[in-house]
Order: C-alpha cells, then structure tokens, then sequence
C-alpha cells in the first residue's frame, strides 16, 4: 500500500498557531482567560525524533498537557503511562511533571489525535477531521524513519490512526490488546489499548498487568 493520506498532511511546524476549530479555539481563549499560566493552546507531540514506538493518545487533559504543553502530562491519566514507559526503557524517568523536568523518551514519541483540549474532553467528530491533518503529517514521518508499532490509545485514537493511513476502521476493529498487522511495506503494526484515564485505571478497565502486558509485547516486537 502506498502512503496516500485521506486528510492532506499538514505543516506541523505550524501547529501552535493553528485556530482551524473555532469551537476549540474559542474554548481555549477562555481558559487562558481564567488559568493565565496555563499553556493553553494546541498541544505538539513529545519525545524522540526518530522514534520506533508512536503512541497515540486523543486529546490533551484540562490540568494536564493543557497546563503544561506536554502529552499526558501532570495529571492523572499520564502516570500508568510514564511508570510502563520509564519500566520498560522508553524512557529516562518513571513520571512526567513539567517541560522541564529533564525527562527524555527513548525511541518513543507520544501525540494526539485532537492537538486541543477539547470541552468535556470529547472532540466532535468533525473536530477530529479537521486535525487529522497533522497527525497524517507524524505518520508520514513516522513511517519514513522505520518506526515499528503504533500504540493507540482508545478507540478515537485508533479510528483517526486509521483514518490517517486511509484504511477502513471494519478492517481493524478496536480491542484492548488487538495488534493489527498493517498493509504498509514496513510491516508496521497498530496496538490497541484502552486509555489510561482515571475512570479507566480506577474501576479496573486497564490494569497495570494489562497495561504492561501490551507493552511487553510491543517492546519484544521493538527489541526482539
């Protein structure tokens, strides 16, 4: 399969200054307003360049990357996630505080579907469209530089995965511990996983042995 994308990539460079989403925008002009040292824009990709490992998460938290700038940190659905990276070598610190905190990830890179927080933490679908722009853009850079396995994380994570490399979501059903064998000549594979969110840890959906035992799995496809 050639890397034809069904949303044109765009300039992720750019992305900062992107108010394509009014309703996105309009939102985070307000919580700028009332969190004032808050990041409170849209929310670019964290870790290394050329990694093997692209996870993919759906958008970014109130408290959490919306405060700080960086995914799936300082709030509570980025603990499990830094803890299994930091165990299984993907990164250099089991917790993610800040900018700069001096953490690094190691042939690992973390991004979203949605770059803004989005009210309620739910995207429309439209607004996870109109996104898929850049996400199309990681992928192409991803696959360019041999990356190996994707980490989706939630069933809108893994719907716009698919929807950036125009594959067809009854293809690739999503379940927690699916791995889906793409038609791209690289062999990359999609993982499945539930989102690491509180609801999900707190009520057992996702167990850390879930958890970890996904990212076993990925890191022997990784380091066989």
């Amino acid at each position: 399969m050639a890397n034809n994308f069904l949303t044109p990539p765009r300039d992720v460079s750019d992305l900062l200054n992107c108010k394509q989403c009014a309703r996105l925008s309009d939102f985070l002009q307000t919580v700028k307003k009332q969190n004032i040292d808050y990041h409170a824009r849209p929310v670019s990709a964290f870790g290394d360049e050329h990694p093997k490992l692209l996870i993919v998460g759906l958008a970014p938290g109130m408290h959490g990357a919306n405060r700080t700038g960086r995914p799936f940190t300082g709030d509570y659905a980025g603990i499990l996630l830094y803890q299994t990276l930091h165990k299984f070598g993907f990164a250099t610190h089991p917790e993610s505080i800040s900018m700069d905190d001096g953490l690094r990830l190691i042939g690992c890179r973390i991004t979203n579907a949605v770059k803004c927080l989005p009210p309620g933490n739910k995207p429309l679908p439209q607004e996870v469209r109109q996104c898929n722009g850049y996400l199309a853009a990681e992928l192409n850079t991803f696959i360019r530089h041999n990356g190996v396995a994707l980490l989706a994380l939630g069933t809108v994570a893994h719907q716009a995965v698919l929807m950036g490399l125009q594959l067809k979501n009854k293809d690739y059903p999503f379940a927690h511990g699916a791995i889906h064998q793409l038609p791209l000549s690289n062999g990359l594979k999609l993982y499945d996983s539930y989102h690491c969110s509180r609801y999900n840890t707190q009520t057992k959906r996702l167990t850390v042995a879930m958890f970890e035992q996904l990212f076993g799995q990925i890191a022997a496809e990784i380091h066989p």
